[in-house]
């Protein structure tokens, strides 16, 4: 056992306050790996946070004082290990650049595993209707491709807790009871994967050869589904047919551009993956990726089915 702890890459996770970052470094210590979460100073000073600090510790990791805004911070921090994950939200992700130096200035790093966990931005076909959201991942990745660095990038589709909930409603909490809205044709399907699970795939990614310097798609059978799918499973769980109101690309488009940025995201997100097919128009091999469902048959997954049958 301890000639195999040995062989674990050490793994430092940025942004492990954060819901998706809890869920890392408890997966992480778990595998195995000696972990290190990066914590800001006044997040350490913040009370409200005890509870999350005390339980990263609890988990088995090592806490280091530290913020990607502080270079001398990060280049002690990543010293310490072999593999980064940042898990810092999408609207921070160009925070990254300053990391993103120091790794390559350390030239010690095995692999980097960027904050990326949603659609595939390289794949997105909405140029322009979505404020940079993708933009500043893609030129996250070309930062990281033009300095050689070692990474992966883990795209799941949407994380359960956005827009699944309300049944892909906008401006809802909860699944309809009445009546639905369908945008686009019904037909286009998009992928929703639990926190926790995208967690557990990403930390099986990080020693593994065949996931190097790639993409690992999340498409987990139970969890590709159009509207019509979600909708059809809804109805089947409350026993009772929902009234629907189908809204065109058209009518969604004018919703998106007469709408303020950031609230018109939803509709955006909506517009790319159930109208375009942002999340599955692409194969995944031919595109250089790999498909993580396949590789780590043994990762246990929340389906969309279950979930729903926890909104009941």
């Amino acid at each position: 056992m301890e000639e195999n702890q040995k062989k674990k890459s050490r793994v430092l996770v940025i942004g492990a306050t954060g819901r998706l970052g809890q869920c890392l470094i408890r997966f992480s210590v778990e595998s195995g790996h000696p972990t290190f979460a990066l914590i800001r100073d006044s997040t350490f000073s913040d009370l409200s946070n005890s509870a999350k600090i005390r339980s990263l510790s609890d988990a088995g990791a090592t806490l280091l004082k530290g913020s990607l805004e502080d270079e001398a911070s990060l280049e002690e921090a990543v010293k310490k290990v072999d593999v980064v994950i940042c898990a810092i939200p999408s609207k921070h992700v160009l925070q990254q650049k300053l990391l993103i130096k120091v790794i390559e200035q350390a030239a010690s790093i095995k692999r980097f595993v960027p904050s990326e966990f949603g659609a595939d931005a390289d794949k997105i076909q909405i140029s322009g209707l979505d404020n940079g959201f993708y933009a500043k991942k893609a030129e996250i990745r070309r930062l990281i491709e033009s300095k050689g660095i070692p990474h992966t990038y883990i795209c799941c589709g949407f994380f359960m807790r956005i827009l699944l909930p309300s049944l892909v409603q906008p401006g809802l909490d909860s699944p309809p009871t009445d009546k639905v809205t369908i945008f686009g044709d019904g037909n286009t399907t998009g992928i929703f994967v639990k926190d926790v699970d995208v967690a557990a795939f990403t930390i099986s990614t990080i020693d593994d050869p065949r996931t190097l310097n790639k993409t690992l798609y999340l498409r987990p059978p139970g969890n590709v589904c159009s509207l019509h799918n979600l909708v059809d499973l809804w109805e089947h769980k409350i026993g009772k047919k929902l009234n629907k109101t189908y809204v065109p690309e058209d009518k969604l488009l004018a919703i998106i551009k007469g709408t303020p940025y950031p609230e018109n995201m939803d509709h955006v997100f909506i517009y790319s993956v159930f109208v375009k097919g942002d999340h599955t128009y692409f194969d995944i091999e031919s595109s250089g990726g790999v498909n993580g469902t396949e590789l780590y048959p043994s990762v246990r997954y929340t389906t969309v089915s279950e979930f729903l049958d926890s909104l009941l």
